[in-house]
């Protein structure tokens, strides 16, 4: 007859018990935490290569600007080439494929979406982009390489794979901005649409390791300069509702624009794109030349420099700058080459906050051009993301506005409404169901 175990043994399984699963807690935290670290010094290495890259083309426009017109059809070529037949799924922002890699089951689909290859040339061919004038960010391109370490570090941990594709995805708009409110925001917003109680802990411990890691190596830094622009609440209120309406059109035409050629145009000239994908990316490249001609190559690359510079005072407000930089990023994202949205969108907002001071001086009155720059920047992103709460906050990190989160969070609300009204469905996540539809198709015999 078999004897009960002892309250000894008893005890040591529990202990064992115990002890297994705290290894399990632990080794789950110190797999986020060095990927988190991973991620930020991907996003450092991102930064210095985009501003490296983007250094190099201004100093061959100074030789001729001319060069452009050659420079930018060449080089959106060949990286459109490369972004299809050398590493497939490096094409766009890279946020969509996040969000496609999150909701398949199909390990080998996911893969394809989020592999280190894809990563290494999601970099090399944006800074390519960038090298020959395309109006692109990186903070896109940052949240699927972020996705892909974590995805590799994953493998240790395979039940945890969407809450890791997630928190590399957050960490890098946190390591790209130095923004780690936005980071968190972004991953429940847009990337999540969800929010997960258990994985959010770990979700801010890779923002924070990623965080850290990026200020350690490139110092505390606002991304966009401390701004103390603000609304008396006698004048400038008008602006909001404005500006915000102004934003949604334009960011919801936008979307519009990008998810009709990522579906595929009907007729001939659908046709004609899906069989000579690579000559409609020369012509793109043409276009955005032609673009940086006629604004003095203001509109090539991030559009950093420029939306800086307006908002603090530095260089005139122009109003040919917006419509400019909207057609050259409108350009680069239907070309097929890898790019984000996140800086030229905000350089298309500070151009239209820098057009309203021009077109609606007597309407708003003595309202600071600082205040006008920041809804307008909050206004156009919201309208290209359909993400308000992460544009106000955002804009807000960026430039340490505090006195402006009221109007900010306005401009939000009414460019989300009316960006909605233009175009259904978010960016991100429309060309993400693309990408699982396809991805599905793929599967089926």
């Amino acid at each position: 007859m078999r004897r009960p175990p002892s309250d000894l043994s008893v005890a040591l399984r529990r202990l064992r018990g115990v002890s297994g699963d705290a290894w399990t807690i632990w080794r789950r935290r110190a797999l986020f935490l060095a990927g988190g670290i991973c991620v930020g010094l991907a996003a450092v290495l991102m930064a210095k290569a985009a501003d490296a890259t983007q250094a190099v083309f201004r100093q061959t426009l100074d030789v001729s600007p001319v060069l452009a017109l050659l420079l930018c059809p060449a080089g959106f070529a060949l990286a459109a080439w490369l972004a299809r037949t050398v590493f497939p799924n490096s094409q766009g922002s890279g946020i969509p494929q996040v969000i496609a890699a999150r909701a398949l089951d199909d390990g080998p689909a996911r893969h394809a979406l989020i592999s280190l290859k894809v990563a290494a040339g999601k970099i090399v061919v944006m800074c390519l982009g960038l090298l020959c004038g395309a109006s692109i960010g990186r903070e896109g391109p940052t949240v699927q390489v972020g996705a892909a370490i974590m995805a590799t570090l994953g493998r240790l941990s395979p039940e945890r794979m969407r809450g890791l594709l997630l928190a590399g995805g957050a960490a890098g708009v946190a390591a790209a901005f130095n923004t780690p409110l936005a980071g968190i925001v972004f991953g429940i917003e847009e990337l999540g649409r969800a929010y997960d109680r258990r994985g959010s802990a770990l979700i801010v411990a890779a923002i924070v390791a990623a965080g850290l890691t990026s200020l350690t190596i490139l110092g505390d830094y606002t991304y966009f300069g401390t701004s103390d622009a603000g609304l008396s609440l006698a004048s400038g209120w008008l602006a909001v509702p404005l500006i915000g309406v102004a934003g949604g059109l334009a960011g919801g035409l936008f979307s519009r624009i990008v998810i009709g050629f990522g579906r595929g145009l009907p007729g001939r000239a659908g046709a004609w794109i899906e069989r000579r994908p690579i000559l409609f990316a020369t012509l793109c490249g043409l276009g955005v030349a032609l673009c940086g001609l006629a604004s003095g190559g203001a509109v090539y690359g991030t559009g950093y420099e420029e939306a800086r510079g307006i908002l603090h005072g530095e260089s005139d407000p122009r109003w040919e700058f917006a419509p400019l930089k909207f057609v050259a990023t409108v350009l680069s994202s239907i070309s097929g080459i890898p790019g984000g949205l996140f800086a030229p969108s905000l350089a298309v907002g500070a151009g239209l906050g820098a057009q309203a001071s021009l077109v609606m001086p007597q309407l708003l009155g003595p309202t600071p051009l600082g205040a006008l720059v920041l809804i307008g920047m909050t206004a156009y992103l919201t309208g290209v993301l359909q993400a308000p709460i992460t544009s106000f906050v955002i804009v807000t990190e960026m430039t340490q506005n505090h006195s402006m989160v009221i109007p900010l969070m306005l401009a939000a609300l009414i460019a989300d409404a009316v960006s909605k009204s233009v175009c259904r469905g978010g960016l991100y996540h429309t060309l993400a169901e693309l990408i699982v539809r396809r991805a599905a198709g793929e599967r089926s015999p």
